[in-house]
């Protein structure tokens, strides 16, 4: 009895291989799929906000990764003094600056 229900629901032993073949293509098409979609795009964008950071001038006006506008008063190697009010300057690293969403409001018009 064991065998006869082996037999009726196991498949031809040709369909198991291609079908370990489909699996593989399907995988490799997802991976490629995430890569366009997601893991480029990321990849874009880090590069240009390392762009931006490197050519941070005098003047700019900014935000910091925990929100904090303000305008580029000095820059240094690793950190840029940045003016939040009048006579009211923060040192902040680099890597915590994003440009200033206002800005890039006015580039899109």
């Amino acid at each position: 009895m064991l065998t006869t229900f082996l037999l009726q629901s196991g498949a031809p032993a040709g369909a198991q291989s291609g079908g370990g073949s489909m699996m593989l293509i399907m995988m490799v098409l997802i991976f490629a799929v995430m890569y366009f979609f997601m893991i480029r795009p990321q990849q874009k964008r880090q590069k240009e906000l390392v762009k931006f950071r490197n050519a941070l001038e005098k003047g700019q006006k900014i935000i910091t990764a925990g929100g904090i506008y303000g305008t580029v008063k000095e820059v240094k190697d690793a950190y840029v003094l940045m003016e939040v009010d009048n006579n009211v300057s923060i040192r902040v690293d680099k890597n915590m600056i994003m440009k200033d969403p206002a800005d890039l409001a006015q580039q899109g018009k």
